[in-house]
C-alpha cells in the first residue's frame, strides 16, 4: 500500500489523531522516541536553536482518555493484562499513551517494516511487555544498547550510561547488516596481501595443509551500540532529548533502503528527517510542538546547502485505502452493531428496541475516526447528543459526573 501523505511532510499535533489519518501499511521503517516517564518537565534553552521547544514527561490518570482504556479493555486483553500490572498509576497512565499509538503504528507498518523503540531504565521494562502485546513476541529480534561514555557525579550507584532500543519488525523485514572496520589486533592476524590488495592470514589445516582465510568486509554490528553523545557544535540544537545523528544513521541503513518511507511520531528536533534526508528517503514527522516544523527545514538545508520542499502540516489527514466503507449510519450497521450490543445503549447502559438506538462513532471524526464497524456503537438518542461531535470519552466522563 501507498502512503496518502507526501514525502518530506512534518505534522504539528498530537500524533494520536494524525496516525489514525494514514493508510494502513504504508510505512517502512518507524523510529520513535517518546517521553519516558521520568517525571521531569523539559525545555531548550534560552537563544538556543531549540528554544522554545518543551515538553512534560510527568504522567496522571487524567492525561488519559476513557476510549482509549475501553478500546484496549475490550479487544485487546493481553494488552489490558500488560497495563494492569503496572505499579503506579503514573505508570499506567503512560502506557495507556503509548499502547495506542503502538496500535496505529502497527497498523501503517508495512509486511517488510521494522520499528525502534528508543527508551531508558525508567519505563523499558513495561515497554518490551507492551510491544510484545502489540506486535507479538515472535516480532521481537534485538534489544540494542546504546553504549555512550561520558562523566559522571554518581556516587552511591554505577553510573548510567546506556539507553535501550526495543527492535521489532514486520513478517518480511528488510535488514542490511551494518560492517564496522575490524581492531587493530585483528588486522594484525590478517598480515597478508594478496595482488589484488585483499588481506589474509594463513590458516594450518588438520592434513598439516595450509590455507588462504580472507579477511571479511569488516565486524558485522552487534546489539551493543558505541556511538558517542553529540560533540560537533554545528549539530546540537539545544533540544533537551536530542539524538546524535550517527545512531540514527545506522538504524536507517539498517532497516530500509533508497525511495523507503521512515516515519518519526514523536520527532523532536528532527534528526531523523535530517537523516533520512541524507541518505534519500522519504519521511514523514509528527510533533506535538511547532518549534520541529521550524527546525528540520533550517537543520535540512544548514546540512546540504540547497532549499528542501518540505510540507508543514497542522490538519488530520484522509486515509485513501479504505475503498467502499459504507457510511456510518448504513441500516447494516445498525443490525450488526444491535446484535453485538445486546440491545444495550453503548453510554448509559439502557436497553432499546431498535429503532430507538442510533449509531455513533467512538473516536470522532474530527481527530481520525473512520466509519469501519470497530469505530462505530449505538447509543440512545439522549446519549448521543450529549455526546454530539466529540469522542466517547467526553460522553463517558460527562455521565460518570451525573
Amino acid at each position: 500500500m501507498t502512503t496518502n501523505i507526501k514525502p518530506k511532510t512534518i505534522f504539528t499535533g498530537d500524533n494520536l489523531p494524525i496516525m489514525r489519518g494514514i493508510n494502513s501499511e504504508s510505512i517502512d521503517l518507524i523510529y520513535l522516541d517518546p517521553p519516558f516517564n521520568s517525571k521531569t518537565n523539559y525545555a531548550a534553552p534560552i537563544g538556543s536553536k531549540a528554544a522554545g521547544a518543551e515538553f512534560k514527561d510527568t504522567w496522571t490518570l487524567s492525561d488519559v482518555d476513557n476510549a482509549w482504556l475501553d478500546l484496549i479493555e475490550t479487544k485487546h486483553p493481553a494488552l489490558n493484562r500488560v497495563i494492569h500490572a503496572a505499579m503506579t498509576n503514573s505508570d499506567k497512565s503512560y502506557l495507556i499513551y503509548m499502547a495506542v499509538r503502538l496500535l496505529e503504528m502497527k497498523r501503517i507498518l508495512k509486511d517488510t517494516g521494522s520499528i525502534y523503540l528508543h527508551c531508558d531504565p525508567t519505563m523499558s521494562h513495561y515497554l518490551k511487555l507492551i510491544m510484545d502485546a502489540v506486535f507479538g513476541k515472535g516480532s521481537f529480534r534485538n534489544e540494542i544498547v546504546w553504549y555512550y561514555k561520558g562523566n559522571s557525579i554518581a556516587k552511591k550507584l554505577f553510573p548510567s550510561k546506556h539507553d535501550t532500543l526495543l527492535y521489532y519488525v514486520s513478517q518480511n523485514p528488510t535488514f542490511n547488516p551494518i560492517y564496522v572496520p575490524y581492531a587493530e589486533a585483528t588486522l594484525r592476524r590478517y598480515n597478508h596481501t594478496d595482488e589484488d590488495g585483499r588481506r589474509y592470514k594463513i590458516s594450518a589445516l588438520r592434513d598439516g595443509k595450509q590455507e588462504k582465510v580472507y579477511m571479511g568486509d569488516g565486524k558485522m554490528v552487534d546489539s551493543v551500540w558505541d556511538i558517542p553523545v553529540i560533540r560537533k557544535k554545528n549539530e546540537r540544537t539545544g533540544y533537551p532529548t536530542q539524538k546524535p545523528l550517527a545512531l540514527l544513521d545506522r538504524i536507517i541503513k539498517a532497516s530500509s533502503n533508497k525511495g523507503d518511507v521512515v516515519f518519526d511520531p514523536f520527532c523532536g528536533c528532527a534528526t531523523t528527517l535530517v537523516a533520512a534526508d541524507r541518505l534519500q528517503r522519504d519521511w514523514i514527522g509528527i510533533d506535538i510542538s511547532g518549534k520541529a516544523a521550524e527546525l528540520v527545514v533550517e537543520r535540512i538545508k544548514a546540512d546540504q546547502g540547497l532549499f528542501q520542499e518540505i510540507i508543514a502540516r497542522t490538519d488530520i489527514p484522509k486515509r485513501t485505502d479504505l475503498g467502499n466503507i459504507p457510511r456510518y449510519n448504513a441500516p447494516a450497521n445498525k443490525t450488526r452493531l444491535y446484535g453485538e450490543q445486546s440491545g444495550y445503549c453503548n453510554g448509559c447502559g439502557t436497553h432499546f428496541e431498535k429503532q430507538h438506538l442510533e449509531v455513533d462513532h467512538i473516536i470522532a471524526e474530527n481527530v481520525g475516526g473512520t466509519d469501519h464497524i470497530e469505530n462505530l456503537q449505538l447509543l440512545c438518542s439522549h446519549c448521543n447528543r450529549i455526546k454530539g461531535e466529540r469522542g466517547q470519552e467526553y460522553l463517558i466522563s460527562r455521565l460518570n459526573k451525573n
